[in-house]
């Protein structure tokens, strides 16, 4: 026997509805404190146990509280008490008329993570040459330009690190670098090379007091070994050849140099790797 369909139900905005039989009137929420604040969470509790909060209040208000939250990553490379072993290669930048080219090796150890105190020292030799624009030059003018050769470089250095971070690159790959700054004082061997009387003009080499300033650029690729460009300059007084001669007594040696002393700035690109020894650490944070 088909049963009776359930005939749709009417609704009475007007009127509350009426509870079914057999099943209890659900109360209504308590009205809000006076201000419309509601009285708590026993009101939701009421109606659904389930979202009540089951938290032991009194346990985790007895537990110890951290004072201090790391919200940065922690370094990837780590320079505190490292030391930075650096060989490289220097290309002279600002000389027109002889190249001073040459390696040259950078040892640093870190007070903290960001200064350091260290040493380095650049070896020119027989790298010196005279480039082909001053070749061209004296033989159009005829007329001999005062250059000067290298031998060594070596000066002791303070070096800041005032940023780092990190970049991706091929694809996944993130990279980590910082920026360095330093400053120092050396000395440098040098000596005029004879271009207007080499006949009889032969000079030794003398050191010189030196300056040195610079910047520069790592990129790590794990945490012990990186790539590193580094622009420097060495700033020292130099001698000049005289562009005279005593044609009466042209060997005279206190006739060879020019009057006064040359400001001198020898700028040049350094690039080279970094090596920092030991190659792991261990972090250690304040509790």
């Amino acid at each position: 026997m088909a049963q009776p369909k359930e005939q749709p139900k009417e609704i009475n905005l007007d009127e509350p509805e009426t509870p079914a039989e057999g099943t209890e009137p659900v109360e209504a929420p308590a009205a809000p404190a006076e201000g419309g604040e509601t009285t708590g969470l026993g009101d939701i509790c009421a109606i659904d146990p389930t979202a009540c909060p089951t938290i032991n209040l009194e346990k985790e208000a007895a537990k110890d509280l951290r004072n201090e939250t790391y919200a940065v990553q922690q370094i990837y490379a780590l320079r505190y008490h490292r030391f930075e072993v650096n060989p490289y290669f220097g290309l002279t930048m600002n000389d027109q008329f002889v190249g001073h080219n040459g390696p040259g090796l950078a040892v640093n150890w870190y007070l903290t993570n960001v200064l350091a105190i260290g040493v380095n020292g650049n070896w020119y030799g027989a790298l010196n040459t005279p480039s082909d624009f001053n070749f061209q030059t004296s033989r159009a003018a005829r007329i001999g330009e005062p250059i000067t050769e290298y031998q060594w470089n070596a000066n002791a250095n303070f070096t800041y690190v005032p940023a780092y971070g990190k970049f991706a690159g091929f694809s996944d790959f993130i990279f980590h670098y910082d920026f360095f700054v330093l400053g120092g004082v050396g000395a440098i061997s040098t000596r005029p090379m004879a271009v207007v009387d080499p006949d009889n003009r032969t000079f030794d080499w003398k050191p010189k007091l030196s300056f040195h300033v610079g910047g520069g650029l790592r990129i790590f690729f794990n945490r012990w070994f990186a790539a590193m460009f580094e622009v420097s300059d060495y700033i020292f007084f130099d001698e000049l050849e005289n562009p005279s001669v005593d044609t009466n007594n042209p060997q005279d040696k206190s006739t060879w140099l020019a009057e006064g002393k040359s400001f001198t700035n020898n700028v040049q690109a350094q690039v080279g790797l970094s090596v920092f020894l030991p190659f792991s650490w261990e972090y250690r944070l304040p509790k």
